[in-house]
């Protein structure tokens, strides 16, 4: 939430229950489902904001670009060993994309135990109706802010925090400072492969920019990488960049073999090229 344009990537046609077609009033606004193509594809707007792709009957198809780059992510720097479930806090909810994709695509390999934290009370209760998604403790939704969410949870109890948090198209700043930061690596557990942290940042509604949130990840984590089109790179145009750390080494060449392969190719920077990237950007605190 939400895509830059052409972040969509085709795949073969599904067939399943459609969602409610027409326009929903929720606690923060109004949602709307809105079909693509006849394949099954459909999007949720949020406040006339692209939020989730929806493949009806299909979990495991990601329409947007940057879920298949962070699902790319997952599947690389957590990959599912040992038939443990894979604990998972995502910050922002809409239609759970992300999460009901998790839950397809590990179902074989030790399954899920995920959280979803929607500040969107009503959202939440409809998307439980409208959306064929995993029940509890495979899946629990909860209604609330996501920093405070993230703060009750327990140290070292997540494999891995997904930030897609989203007021209209900006993402809110109490949800990139060092200290939200710090928030994160404090509940995401170093001893299952570092933990991973996914943020979705679009560089031109970031609250303080995207090099800023990056310098911030570098203040707090050891290693921090960013996956972004070549031309957002290049400022040629605007789009969403996935950024990604952990307290362990990440998987960086088969994260940069993966989400280059793409139908939006992602370029990985991360080391002396992310470095530059973010020189002379400053950390970002909590207001005194």
């Amino acid at each position: 939430m939400p895509p830059s344009r052409g972040q969509r990537r085709n795949s073969r046609p599904t067939a399943g229950p459609p969602p409610p077609e027409g326009r929903f009033a929720t606690t923060t606004g109004q949602v709307e489902w809105v079909r693509e193509r006849d394949d099954g594809a459909w999007t949720l707007y949020v406040n006339g904001v692209p939020s989730s792709p929806l493949r009806a009957g299909a979990p495991e198809v990601l329409d947007f670009e940057y879920l298949q780059w962070m699902a790319d992510c997952v599947r690389l720097a957590l990959p599912a060993e040992g038939g443990a479930p894979l604990r998972a806090v995502h910050l922002g909810g809409g239609a759970c994309a992300l999460p009901r994709h998790l839950a397809a695509v590990r179902a074989g390999a030790g399954g899920t135990r995920q959280v979803v934290v929607e500040l969107d009370a009503e959202l939440v209760a409809r998307v439980r109706e409208w959306v064929d998604l995993p029940r509890s403790p495979e899946l629990r939704i909860q209604a609330g802010d996501a920093r405070a969410g993230l703060a009750a949870r327990r140290d070292a109890s997540a494999d891995l925090v997904v930030r897609d948090v989203f007021a209209g198209d900006s993402t809110p700043r109490h949800v990139v400072t060092a200290e939200f930061t710090a928030e994160v690596a404090r509940v995401l557990d170093p001893s299952r492969g570092g933990g991973l942290y996914l943020a979705n940042a679009v560089d031109r509604t970031s609250p303080v920019g995207l090099k800023a949130e990056v310098a911030t990840l570098l203040a707090v984590f050891p290693h921090v990488a960013a996956a972004l089109e070549p031309g957002v790179l290049r400022g040629r145009r605007h789009g969403n960049a996935v950024l990604l750390a952990s307290h362990a080494p990440l998987p960086l060449a088969e994260l940069t073999r993966a989400l280059g392969a793409g139908a939006a190719v992602a370029r990985v920077l991360h080391g002396d090229a992310l470095t530059a990237l973010v020189a002379g950007a400053a950390v970002v605190h909590d207001p005194v």
